[in-house]
């Protein structure tokens, strides 16, 4: 089969983003010839553009609507529509075969005629782009998956189409990169429909039967009165029972949670890499995702809200297809069973007039919330729905529905429209796209967080207002925050920066629970790493979620939040754009630090970072074997992002720095100067230690400051590489 050069470019530029993550836009532009220019899904400071796939009531697309056919709305608020736009890529004649034909005119309407037609945005014949992700799935489920997508490789295949072939178990795993060879596709397809998957035990009906038999021993322990030996004795062998039975019920159900999260973490961690990957594409792009159903716990909901907005912004429509077929058991069948036993645990318990189990009941009715996302229709359609794609259920031939999978790629409207409100103030902004021609139903994305598009990695639900905030002027600054971006060129990650962010435990909101006593903070830390050019780099971040026993939150807000994340960058000048937002409070803080990753041979002399030791910690002999860069032997050096050294506590000024590349010769130094200002007010050489297997000659030591008047100084290390001489700072502060 022969490749047009617009699909090897688009091939090469999607195997490079699923492969090493995101398409440095360095590389987009070295692709010739470039894609052609179709409008990309997102928000800008020009207009958003919608794709709205539109069918009649026999469920054929409707190709005639026009401009005036169509209202768009942003949070309930009337947008203008600026423009209607056509993509058709459907080979010529396919409109025939597949029955869509223009639709009549309501009564009482002009002829479609009357207002003129949209523009086509891309030629007929264009690639489309289609990605097939297996979730775990069962055995007769693979069967199910299997000849629905064989269909699309036997029938619905055009020539060009870029097809690459995903499946999610506890990790990622590409079986076919995205290509236009048809075989290669079919053969991945049969590959993932007959894999193993990991085996998720599930022993809810055991944890079931126990609970009940617990319950049962209550009505025992009951009428065993009185003053009899023989009713002491079986007394205290049913309550032995009642309690080995209700350890384990806590036992089942903390692993099942825990079981379930993790099924939901996969799933959607595997689909917010795929999305990302064909966000290097623009257009429409087609995901098909088999399954039986979407774990998404408490826990879990915020990372499925990031996969809805990032397919959003990336312009993908997912089409999701219950693998698990026509079901003779209702998929709410774990929520009901569930239900039955707690209302039966709480009859018994009012019938003995027992208040013990109100807790016990409140967390059963946060199960059966789980096990209501768990049923086909709930995750799986949520996903399709907002996507602009569908839900196929119901059957065991899932054939027919792919169908109109294949007719909505290949034909739909791009809607423009610049919105009323421009400000990026991430909040979630919903969408609603109506017709005035009766009979047409409509296929749409259903909204998107108002951040600016340009992010090289999905922008997850909790980063939202943090990122938001990044684009005020001026940005917040309500509470205290360090921030520490710095150089540790490894031997096989000479880009490596460690990023720090360190919070006072005491700046955060704390509230009560809503239910068993105790209180939470909520808060977000994002880092964005932005390079010279003023693109993101990079983004690092982490949402927090802290309980503590109401009599603990004075204990925990002594403490501090230390924010750890790795990056890994080509050389050159970069800004770190670091942001705490606390969601209860709804407040928050940002730091800026600008840094280098230096430009260096790899059999050069490297010199890292020079941070002003804080405090130590020992290390346990199984944690000494990781690879952190602050590992100094024994012990984990945490670095000062800044806070005051108080000489009357400790006189001395800890340091730490690493060299690589070259070793050590025999007596070879570093200088280390304390200035202020321009002026040196103390100098000292230190021998720098050998190499060690990782190739690293790493240097700890303390410095006297105890002659030092309180005020701003710099600490300054020296070391020569044969061509001249490397340095690095770090400023520090000295109070009484």
């Amino acid at each position: 089969m022969r490749e047009s050069k617009l699909t090897k470019s688009i091939a090469a530029t999607l195997l490079v983003a699923l492969a090493v993550g995101p398409v440095p836009k360095a590389l987009a532009r070295a692709q010739d010839p470039a894609p052609p220019k179709v409008p990309v899904f997102g928000v800008q400071t020009a207009a958003v553009v919608v794709d709205v796939v539109a069918r009649d009531k026999k469920g054929k697309l409707v190709r005639d609507l026009t401009t005036a056919d169509f209202s768009l709305f942003e949070d309930g608020a009337p947008q203008t529509v600026e423009s209607v736009r056509i993509v058709d890529s459907a080979p010529k004649g396919a409109a025939e075969e597949t029955g869509a034909a223009p639709s009549a005119a309501a009564p009482g309407r002009a002829a479609p005629s009357a207002s003129p037609a949209p523009a086509r945005a891309a030629s007929s014949g264009a690639p489309s782009i289609i990605a097939f992700v297996f979730d775990r799935l069962s055995p007769n489920a693979r069967k199910t998956a299997e000849k629905a997508a064989l269909s699309y490789a036997d029938r619905g295949y055009v020539e060009g189409d870029l097809v690459g072939v995903f499946s999610i178990d506890l990790a990622l795993r590409t079986l076919q990169p995205f290509t236009n060879d048809v075989q290669a596709v079919k053969a991945a397809l049969v590959r993932a429909a007959t894999q193993g998957n990991t085996a998720f035990a599930s022993e809810r009906e055991e944890a079931r039967g126990r609970t009940a038999a617990a319950g049962r021993a209550d009505d025992t322990l009951s009428g065993l009165t009185g003053s009899n030996p023989a009713n002491a004795t079986t007394a205290s062998l049913v309550a032995a029972q009642q309690a080995f039975d209700q350890m384990q019920v806590n036992m089942l159900r903390t692993f099942d949670a825990l079981e379930r999260d993790q099924q939901g973490y996969a799933t959607t961690n595997g689909l917010l890499a795929v999305v990302n990957g064909l966000k290097a594409i623009p257009g429409r792009k087609t995901l098909v995702f088999f399954s039986e159903g979407m774990a998404i716990t408490a826990n879990v909901s915020s990372q499925f809200r990031s996969v809805i907005s990032s397919a959003n912004r990336a312009s993908v429509s997912v089409y999701t297809i219950d693998a698990g077929g026509l079901r003779t058991e209702s998929g709410l069948k774990e929520a009901r069973d569930e239900l039955a036993l707690s209302s039966r645990q709480r009859a018994e318990q009012e019938g003995r007039g027992d208040a013990r189990g109100t807790g016990a009941l409140t967390r059963g009715l946060e199960r059966n919330e789980d096990f209501l996302r768990l049923n086909p229709e709930s995750g799986l359609g949520q996903l399709a729905d907002e996507t602009g794609g569908f839900l196929i259920r119901d059957t065991n031939d899932a054939t027919p529905g792919f169908r109109r999978i294949q007719e909505d790629m290949r034909f739909h409207y791009l809607i423009s429209y610049t919105p009323t409100n421009t400000a990026f103030d991430g909040r979630y902004r919903t969408i609603a796209v109506k017709v005035a021609r009766s009979g047409v139903s409509l296929q749409t994305r259903k909204g998107y967080f108002a951040v600016p598009t340009e992010y090289i990695v999905p922008v997850r639900a909790y980063e939202t207002p943090a990122l938001a905030l990044l684009a005020r002027s001026p940005r917040p600054e309500a509470f205290a925050m360090s921030l520490g971006a710095l150089s540790f060129p490894e031997g096989d990650r000479p880009g490596l920066v460690p990023v720090l962010v360190e919070i006072p435990g005491n700046t955060m909101a704390w509230a009560p629970e809503r239910t068993g006593g105790g209180a939470h903070a909520q808060f977000a830390v994002v880092v964005r790493i932005m390079d010279e050019q003023g693109r993101e780099a990079d983004r690092l971040s982490q949402e927090y979620s802290l309980r503590s026993a109401s009599d603990k939150v004075q204990q925990a807000r002594a403490g501090s939040v230390l924010f750890y994340r790795e990056s890994d960058l080509p050389p050159g000048r970069y800004t770190a754009e670091a942001v705490a937002y606390d969601a209860l409070a709804q407040t928050a803080s940002s730091r800026v630090q600008t840094f280098e990753v230096p430009r260096a041979r790899p059999d050069a002399q490297r010199l890292s970072s020079l941070i002003v030791v804080s405090r130590a910690e020992k290390l346990s002999t199984d944690e000494q074997t990781g690879s952190n860069p602050f590992h100094y032997g024994e012990v984990m050096l945490y670095p000062n992002l800044g806070t005051p050294v108080r000489k009357s506590l400790a006189p001395v000024l800890g340091f730490f720095f690493s060299v690589y590349g070259k070793g050590s010769a025999p007596g070879q130094s570093a200088t280390l100067e304390i200035l202020q200002g321009p002026k040196v007010m103390a100098k000292t050489a230190v021998a720098l230690s050998a190499m060690d297997a990782r190739g690293r000659s790493q240097n700890a030591g303390a410095l006297p400051i105890g002659s030092l008047a309180p005020g701003a100084y710099t600490l300054k290390v020296s070391v020569p590489d044969g061509d001249g001489v490397q340095t690095r700072e770090a400023g520090f502060t000295v109070v009484p």
